[in-house]
């Protein structure tokens, strides 16, 4: 009998992302994903980077074997060392390419995934740097007007949005903004601690499927990107991954309560 109180382990995580974990453990995996994100968002990383790499070689890893690269044919030769070097090639040319691959695809967990979720990211995080450090006018519109700059986002989004309460993490809603997003119009929250440290959220309608919370390490900030009902968001932040990702929990868990079918946001 297996014990479904066992520790989830590394080896189980992988076996998940793969599709390849045992029925008997499956329960239990999930579980343990449920309560803790961080993991969660690993998972999500590794498959988008499988996907990534199934998408971009695929096709070249059904090809035949060229004839000058047969083994059988080598190994069955007069000069051993044909069948050596043959091999040898061949481990270069896959070395090689899995190295370039490992440079253009999966730099920081899956910052060079090509698709919605990078560009997304991208945009939402070049928008935290550029206005996480402004003093006088990090945001157009202050917390004080919080209702209006609510509406105002959500109708200029085409979508009902929510700014988190995220005060019983010690942050509290300095503001927002309109930008441009990727697809349109993007909604940008800004909260700031007593310390200083500032996260922001990040939101517009997307084309992207659904996906659970992908962690992802740019340059010197970090994010987390999910995408619902045709809306994606990234919480981006600076220093301990731990906190970035309570801090996007609680902004999951609250936009995700919140979500309405309405497409009008009013205002």
């Amino acid at each position: 009998m297996i014990d479904r109180d066992l520790p989830v382990t590394e080896d189980e995580l992988h076996a998940y992302a793969d599709g390849e974990l045992p029925d008997d453990r499956r329960s239990a995996v999930e579980a343990w994903l449920a309560a803790h994100p961080d993991d969660m968002a690993r998972i999500g990383a590794w498959r988008a980077q499988a996907d990534a790499i199934h998408n971009r070689f695929g096709v070249v890893a059904r090809e035949p074997v060229p004839a000058r690269f047969d083994l059988d044919r080598l190994a069955h030769s007069t000069w051993p060392w044909k069948s050596i070097a043959a091999a040898a090639v061949i481990a270069f040319l896959l070395g090689g390419s899995l190295g370039w691959l490992g440079h253009d695809l999966i730099g920081n967990n899956v910052e060079a995934e090509r698709g919605p979720f990078q560009t997304f990211t991208a945009e939402a995080v070049d928008a935290y740097n550029l206005y996480v450090v402004e003093v006088r006018h990090p945001v157009e519109v202050p917390a004080a007007d919080a209702d209006h700059l609510v509406q105002w986002l959500s109708k200029r989004v085409g979508y009902p949005l929510r700014a988190p309460d995220l005060e019983k993490l010690g942050l509290k809603l300095v503001g927002g903004r309109l930008l441009p997003g990727p697809t349109g119009p993007a909604a940008f929250f800004m909260y700031e601690a007593p310390s200083g440290e500032r996260y922001t959220i990040y939101c517009a309608r997307s084309n992207a499927p659904d996906t659970a919370l992908r962690y992802n390490d740019i340059g010197k900030a970090t994010a987390v990107y999910w995408a619902n009902n045709e809306v994606a968001y990234v919480v981006s932040g600076k220093g301990d991954r731990s906190r970035l990702s309570d801090v996007a929990v609680a902004a999951y868990e609250q936009i995700d309560r919140a979500r309405a079918p309405s497409k009008d946001g009013g205002g």
